[in-house]
C-alpha cells in the first residue's frame, strides 16, 4: 500500500487523479488533524479506526490510500471545510473512507463507528470494482455499509 498524505485542499484533485492512473485501488481517508504538540488526532474515533483502515487498506494489491487531516467543523477560517462543502464528498462526520474511482467516490462511505476491522472488510468487497459488485450495490445510494 502507498500512502499519500494530502497536506493542502488546493491539491487534492491533482493527488486523486494521480493515484488513480497508478491503481485501481484507491482509498481517501478523512480524519481529524493531530495536534502540534502530541502529535495526536483530535478525534478520538480516528485514532482507533487509523491503525485498522491502514491494516485492511494494506491487504488490497496495488492500493493507494490518501490520508486527508481535516479540522473540527468550528474552525471557520480552515481550509479543509472545503470538503464538508463539495457536493462530491459532503463531508459531516470523522473518521470518513471512500474508494475512489474515476467517475468519483462511491456513492457507499463508511463513517464514525463503522471503521471497524470487520466493516472495512465488508466495505472492501463491496466497493471492489474488479469483482462486478460494486455496480448494483451503489444503486443502494444512501444506505450505510452496514445496512447493505
Amino acid at each position: 500500500m502507498r500512502c499519500i498524505r494530502v497536506s493542502d485542499p488546493d491539491s487534492f484533485d491533482g493527488l486523486v487523479n494521480g493515484a488513480l492512473k497508478a491503481s485501481s485501488a484507491v482509498y481517501v481517508l478523512f480524519f481529524g488533524r493531530e495536534a502540534p504538540g502530541t502529535n495526536r488526532s483530535w478525534c478520538s474515533d480516528c485514532v482507533i479506526a487509523d491503525p485498522l483502515v491502514r491494516e485492511e487498506i494494506g491487504k488490497v494489491e496495488n492500493s493507494i490510500l490518501l490520508e486527508v487531516p481535516v479540522d473540527r467543523s468550528t474552525d471557520q477560517d480552515s481550509a479543509t471545510n472545503t470538503f464538508r462543502k463539495r457536493g462530491d464528498i459532503r463531508l459531516t462526520r470523522i473518521p470518513t473512507l471512500l474508494r475512489w474511482g474515476k467517475a468519483g467516490p462511491s456513492a457507499i462511505r463508511l463513517v464514525e463507528g463503522e471503521c471497524t476491522r470487520a466493516g472495512i472488510r465488508r466495505y472492501i468487497a463491496l466497493t471492489d470494482e474488479s469483482s462486478g459488485h460494486a455496480t448494483p450495490l451503489l444503486e443502494s445510494e444512501g444506505r450505510a455499509v452496514t445496512d447493505i
